[in-house]
């Protein structure tokens, strides 16, 4: 091993569409957002400098914000002001890529890794590691062709997924979240199993961490007795229809409530949809739609509730269901992805295996029913997800940066992605 990290690193982190400063929850902000602030965050109390770069999204948007510990974001203008769908987006992408490099001119720094962030980025990624020479890590956090083959319904381009490809077969390191993640690389993008390493998502311990049940809906001004709690983006792959079909069948339990914590205007015409769902089902006053919520607020929420549910089609690790864990609450979710590596199935929660409301009601009301059965699980899930710390992930991406720095592998220029 070599001179350590830490004496001789500065991260550039290629993050085009999610900006760190956005509120989760949203239709373009989620789990990746929350690990940008956080790893940057904790790299930087090593002291090892970040500079994250985004699209700036909006006019007023100070070109350079501090994170905190050492690392920057930092604004790059590419194409028009505003929202832009995630595809249109690749247009802008050359743009993007001649800003970064414009950014490092002008300030004079050298980086030594370059970890870039989705699909999107990771074209950007490619493209100025090769202009300095320095090795790229991508983490793409979803998969265009797992995504399709979940059959939620919608599929993502050709063109995501041939991008996918390409920036797998040329980056130096394939972080993945997950070993089923691992595995669909392996398997759906021909990655070499040497490239790809697992690190999975995190948690913030301190933030995350069980309040009390009664103190919590004391804070909220919930009277409800029995709480189910639905936490991510509004989203057709994310379930929630599933999700208030359940409620339907549970609905002789009594005070029995839903609060759906997520969506925002971008995602208004899904909000729209359940929001009919429910009508239909007649469990509309059972059901609250709450919007997005601040981060900090989030343990409130998990900790009030008796049972957090994640019926996704499609999660490449479930920080949401680790974010409940840490608050002592168990969690009922859907049996895909890095939910099975995530939860342990029976020891804090439940993983189902078919995308269709009965077996969730079944242990639903195996739960609701059973308080020393939902305590127990609290205290094993709030166990298991020590190992999710923010701190012992940044230990993770930096042995990998060391590892990569230490054998000096690079990707020749002419590999990188052409404009």
């Amino acid at each position: 091993m070599g001179v350590r990290v830490a004496e001789k690193v500065r991260v550039a982190m290629i993050s085009v569409h999610g900006c760190p400063l956005l509120r989760p929850g949203g239709r373009e902000a989620g789990g990746m957002n929350v690990y940008l602030r956080a790893v940057s965050r904790e790299l930087g109390r090593r002291g090892i400098p970040v500079d994250v770069f985004t699209r700036c999204h909006e006019a007023e948007a100070p070109s350079m914000v501090d994170l905190g510990g050492g690392s920057r974001l930092i604004h790059v203008v590419a194409g028009r002001q505003g929202p832009v769908e995630k595809e249109r987006l690749y247009a802008y992408l050359p743009q993007f890529r001649d800003g970064v490099l414009e950014f490092q001119r002008r300030e004079g720094v050298h980086y030594h890794i370059v970890h870039s962030h989705y699909w999107l980025s990771g074209w950007v990624g490619q493209a100025v590691s090769a202009a300095w020479s320095v090795p790229h890590v991508v983490t793409f956090h979803t998969l265009g062709e797992s995504k399709n083959r979940s059959r939620w319904g919608e599929r993502e381009s050709s063109l995501r997924i041939e991008t996918e490809r390409r920036v797998v077969a040329q980056a130096d390191k394939v972080v993945a979240c997950s070993p089923e993640e691992r595995q669909q690389l392996l398997n759906l993008y021909w990655a070499g199993s040497q490239k790809v390493a697992v690190i999975p998502c995190g948690v913030d311990l301190g933030l995350f961490r069980p309040m009390g049940r009664d103190r919590a809906r004391r804070q909220l001004g919930l009277k409800a007795s029995k709480l189910l709690l639905y936490v991510g983006r509004l989203e057709p792959l994310k379930g929630v229809d599933i999700l208030l079909r359940v409620v339907s069948q549970l609905s002789e339990e009594e005070g029995l409530h839903l609060m759906v914590v997520g969506g925002d205007a971008a995602s208004a015409g899904e909000t729209e949809r359940l929001r009919r769902i429910a009508w239909e089902l007649g469990v509309q006053n059972q059901v609250s739609f709450l919007g997005t919520v601040d981060h900090e607020a989030l343990p409130l929420y998990y900790s009030a509730a008796d049972i957090c549910v994640v019926p996704s089609y499609y999660e490449s690790f479930g920080m949401v269901a680790v974010e409940a864990l840490a608050c002592g609450t168990p969690v009922v979710a859907a049996r895909v992805g890095g939910l099975r590596s995530t939860i342990r199935d029976g020891e804090m929660g439940y993983l189902i295996p078919w995308h269709c409301p009965e077996p969730y009601a079944e242990r639903l009301e195996l739960l609701l029913g059973n308080e020393s059965l939902k305590r127990s699980f609290g205290r094993a899930g709030r166990a298991w997800v020590e190992r999710f710390s923010w701190s012992l992930i940044a230990e993770q991406v930096l042995a990998l940066y060391e590892e990569l720095l230490d054998s000096n592998t690079v990707v020749p220029p002419s590999m990188a992605l052409p404009a």
